[in-house]
């Protein structure tokens, strides 16, 4: 072969592996080109308004969850002082003011809490009197509203020292005849007579249904037995403090 042949054959497959490189080189642009165009697409931030949203959402929820635990908060606060009030009354509701100046006939107890019931209630008269009975209490009260110093209230604390019958009650409840209200404190003493008294006086409260009330004393101090003085009778000035405050709920 000659010169000019070997030379015409050299051109012509240095022009083939040219045109393939160039093949090759294009084929590797649109590779890459086919890859960006496939990526996944990056994670945008959450637009301020979608992030107001959710916040909002959030303190809503979290705003429910305070409210439903103050609501229990206050109901169990709430059922607790209900507690306590009754407790601290010793019976019922405490009914409404009554105008006018009280009177208190008692034995030996009221004269425990004297000084402390009349500070709570100022110008209340007291007649106290070591070992009276319930019937010896009538003529007390009885003889008051002869001479027309029988106040509009009138506490009966009586029966420490003795029974007291349905025929008491009622015939003490003539004695105050013209009153607006008899308050009838019961009895917490370790004596046979407690409960029959005791059962007396609720009864004979239910019987003037708007005109007498029951100060429960019995139920208030049980379980105080440090309001009293050793003989379990007589009070001691914290027990003193109590019943006088439970009458002056109802004077």
């Amino acid at each position: 072969m000659g010169m000019g042949n070997i030379s015409r054959v050299d051109g012509a497959i240095g022009a083939a592996l040219l045109a393939l490189m160039a093949g090759l080189l294009a084929l590797a642009i649109v590779h890459r080109s086919d890859q960006a165009h496939s990526a996944p697409p990056a994670i945008a931030p959450a637009s301020p308004s979608a992030a107001s949203a959710s916040t909002t959402t959030a303190a809503t929820a979290s705003t429910g969850t305070a409210a439903t635990t103050s609501s229990t908060g206050t109901a169990s606060t709430t059922d607790s002082t209900a507690t306590t009030g009754s407790t601290n009354r010793g019976a019922g509701p405490t009914p409404a003011p009554v105008s006018g100046s009280v009177s208190a006939v008692g034995d030996s107890i009221l004269l425990d809490i004297q000084p402390y019931l009349q500070t709570q209630v100022p110008g209340a008269r007291i007649d106290g009197l070591v070992s009276r009975q319930f019937e010896t209490g009538i003529g007390v009260v009885q003889a008051e509203r002869a001479t027309g110093t029988l106040g509009t209230v009138l506490v009966v604390e009586l029966g420490t020292n003795g029974s007291v019958t349905t025929s008491d009650f009622d015939a003490m409840m003539q004695a105050a005849s013209g009153v607006k209200r008899v308050v009838f404190v019961n009895i917490n003493v370790p004596r046979s007579w407690m409960a029959p008294d005791n059962a007396v006086l609720a009864a004979g409260v239910a019987r003037y249904p708007g005109v007498a009330e029951l100060a429960d004393w019995n139920a208030l101090s049980t379980g105080h037995p440090e309001w009293f003085t050793p003989d379990q009778v007589h009070l001691e000035p914290a027990g003193a403090q109590a019943l006088a405050t439970l009458v002056a709920q109802y004077a």
